[in-house]
């Protein structure tokens, strides 16, 4: 069973959207839905999407270096220590090789100088950033709960306390009016601690006992505990650290997957509790591969999912047999995939074999390589992921950028949509932890409608709303309008735009706005509300996501166009958004903002390089800027696995394209935009030294002495920022006051 959030559905990491600044109670836990419809960000199987919804607006920052007093703070100058990278004949020096050294005092010294210059520097502002804290936790509803899922005669469920920074995770008998239950209480356990959020969190079977993992730091190291739940007392173990866990049939065997030393999950485990014997039951040498374990809804099969970013091995083992050994369903082929289920002696899956786009497939347990199509492929609509409940097999769909659900009833052979009532929207799957359930929960929300938590009948469709979010403050959804629109990239291609802003907002001349990318590993950019970006919204911004070739909105082609050697077509996607954008009448260069995280940092990076004129200001966090440095090096977490998403540099003809957009190595002498780059000591997925680098070669080449360079490193947290609520939305005015004391809009 997995966490859920205030809606029922399963708990994120929700910092900004992909994301600033938590939304919901904030954690990172596996996600089947989203595990199989698209890589996670920057290869982490484990949902903890991190700064997704980007709730960052603002614009020109022509008059930035007038507002923040310059003249006062010096920026610290990073020591030039050049080494020679050079490769392939190609001469490449790096001056700031040495910030990699994370134990270096002189490193952590350095860091702590530029923010505390970022602090001086922002000081002017700061009764804005107060303000907009302020404003922010305003809306938020701080002793809240979440939809009571229920299993085995509890209801289990989170709530959110006042004035508390971590979610309780608590249960009732009887449902949510019973005498409650805390199980887990975040705020003690990581009292006195800088970091703390909890990973998996599964409930086994018949009840008795409580799996779970809490990552200390923000390095994604998950350290498990086992409770009995009958008298909340821990089950005495030293399995350490992991990054997946799942319960076998009953409480007494555990699976669970450990990673080597460049964190690459390569390892499957079996636990006995009651004999305290360990079992290496699989172990994947390919250093393409990442393992995980799961188990189908009916939870009468275990898998383990091996799968790189291109290709796909699914082995089982029955429920309940603890000396099995698992057996590959239909083995490994390059660049297929397949994910299982399974329901009354057969297996389902969604593959891309013969499919592009991906459909849906069967097969006996006997020959379960053996495969009749359920849902055949259709090149217009890609399919996500399945989960097969007793009488409906629920298939996840996108069509057109859009998430839909389709249910397939398992009698009739019969499938159907569920309609959605608005243009623009986003679908979450809710907590559906009860096979023979009668309907099926999920989560519907869009970029101007709060998150609503709903239920749809398998029989007939009927629909009921569970919970809506409540937004404190004032907030009427009158008062914003969201619409999608079209922009044509160089190639005449059209990229969907979602877009949000004030509805009475004056549309006849050009406004401050806010361009939000990532474009990688096939995600899709969901459309959730944030209760932050009314702040920007509020203050005439206008805010658009840019679903760019090399995510997933539009399908596997879609993907495949900005991958690999295609990669640079991300970038100037991306550079013709904005222009069009410019074009249309809808902001100028002196008022346009852009941002993204992680990949979406190398979107940034790779944009400023190519058109620095057209973007005044842009906010980077955790990026992923030093590519050919990082890729070279295998040692560092996700290198190896990621060959076949940006390419191997150390063979020729892949180092040359990562070469021409690489950003720390295309870096010239050129007006910059102003920049604020956010990163984290603890990042696992992106060290801290990339942005740290980035921001040091910049303000040696910029040839704007007015522009603002900032560089905050967050001493604790990882690659989704902070963990505790309160502490996010510090992070989230700190950078929204940035762009605001320049467009004035305070």
């Amino acid at each position: 069973m997995q966490a859920v959030d205030q809606f029922g559905g399963p708990l994120r990491v929700f910092p900004d959207s992909e994301f600033g600044g938590k939304e919901t109670v904030g954690v990172a836990v596996r996600i089947d839905f989203a595990r199989r419809a698209a890589e996670s960000v920057g290869g982490n199987k484990n949902v903890s999407i991190f700064r997704f919804f980007t709730m960052y607006a603002a614009s020109s920052l022509s008059a930035l270096s007038a507002l923040f007093d310059l003249a006062g703070p010096q920026a610290p100058v990073a020591a030039c220590r050049p080494k020679d990278v050079s490769l392939h004949g190609d001469r490449r020096i790096d001056d700031y090789f040495w910030l990699r050294e994370k134990d270096n005092p002189e490193v952590k010294s350095y860091l702590e100088r530029e923010n505390a210059y970022t602090e001086a520097v922002m000081a002017p502002v700061a009764d804005l950033r107060s303000k907009l804290y302020a404003e922010m936790r305003a809306r938020i509803k701080e002793d809240d709960i979440s939809v009571p899922t229920p299993y085995l005669g509890w209801a289990y469920y989170i709530r959110t306390q006042k004035d508390k920074q971590h979610p309780i995770y608590c249960r009732s008998k009887g449902g949510s009016a019973g005498t409650e239950e805390v199980l887990l209480d975040l705020n003690e356990l990581g009292r006195g601690k800088p970091y703390a959020a909890v990973g998996s969190y599964t409930i086994s079977d018949d009840g008795e006992r409580l799996a779970y993992s809490i990552d200390w730091t923000g390095y994604r190291q998950y350290e498990v505990f086992v409770m009995d739940l009958a008298t909340k007392k821990s089950v005495p173990q030293q399995i350490g650290f992991v990054s997946d866990l799942e319960w076998d049939t009953g409480h007494d065997v555990l699976y669970y997957v450990t990673e080597n030393k460049a964190k690459r999950s390569d390892k499957v485990h079996r636990w006995n509790l009651s004999t305290a014997r360990h079992e290496l039951v699989y172990e994947d040498p390919d250093t393409l591969f990442n393992v995980e374990v799961l188990k189908s809804n009916d939870g009468c099969w275990l898998f383990i999912n091996s799968e790189s970013k291109v290709t796909s091995e699914e082995l089982a083992l029955r429920s309940g047999d603890t000396t099995g050994k698992f057996q590959s369903l239909a083995g490994r082929v390059a660049g297929r995939k397949y994910f299982p289920e399974h329901h009354e002696g057969r297996f389902y899956f969604v593959t891309n074999a013969s499919a592009k786009n991906y459909k849906v497939v069967s097969a006996s347990e006997s020959s379960p390589a053996v495969w009749t199509d359920v849902l055949p492929h259709d090149p217009l609509v890609k399919v996500e992921s399945i989960d097969a409940f007793a009488s409906t097999l629920v298939i996840w769909e996108r069509e057109r950028g859009l998430p839909q659900i389709r249910f397939y009833s398992f009698k009739t052979g019969q499938s159907r949509r569920i309609a959605m009532p608005d243009e623009t929207y986003e679908l979450l799957p809710g907590c559906n932890w009860t096979y023979d359930a009668l309907e099926f929960r999920f989560n519907y929300q869009s970029l101007v409608r709060p998150a609503s938590a709903f239920a749809a009948n398998f029989a007939t469709d009927e629909r009921r709303m569970i919970k809506q979010a409540e937004v404190l403050g004032g907030f009427d959804v009158r008062n914003y309008h969201t619409e999608r629109l079209w922009a044509v990239a160089r190639d005449g291609t059209k990229i969907p735009l979602s877009v949000v802003y004030r509805a009475d907002l004056d549309r006849s001349k050009p406004q401050p706005l806010f361009l939000y990318g990532y474009g990688s590993y096939g995600i899709s950019m969901p459309l959730t509300f944030s209760l932050n970006r009314v702040s920007m919204l509020d203050r005439g911004v206008v805010y658009v996501t840019a679903h760019i070739r090399g995510g997933g909105e539009l399908g596997e082609e879609w993907r495949e166009a900005g991958r690999m050697e295609e990669k640079m077509t991300t970038f100037t996607d991306f550079v013709d958004c904005g222009q069009w954008l410019v074009d249309e009448g809808w902001t100028i260069p002196s008022k346009l903002v852009i941002s993204g995280g992680s990949a979406g940092g190398l979107l940034m990076g790779a944009c400023i390089n190519l058109r620095p004129d057209l973007f005044r200001t842009a906010l980077v966090h955790v990026p992923f800027v030093d590519v050919i440095n990082t890729m070279l090096d295998a040692s560092l977490p996700l290198t190896t696995e990621e060959y076949v998403e940006w390419g191997n540099p150390n063979l020729p003809a892949e180092y040359r394209w990562m070469r021409d957009y690489s950003p720390y190595d295309n870096l010239h002498r050129v007006a910059y935009p102003h920049l604020l780059v956010d990163v984290s000591f603890h990042d696992s997925q992106v060290p801290y030294w990339e942005g740290a680098k980035f921001l040091a070669k910049i303000r040696t080449l910029n040839t704007a002495p007015d522009r603002v360079l900032l560089l905050h490193t967050n001493f604790g947290a990882g690659h989704s920022g902070a963990s505790g609520r309160f502490d996010a939305l510090h992070d989230v005015a700190r950078d929204y006051a940035f762009f605001l004391t320049a467009l004035g809009l305070n």
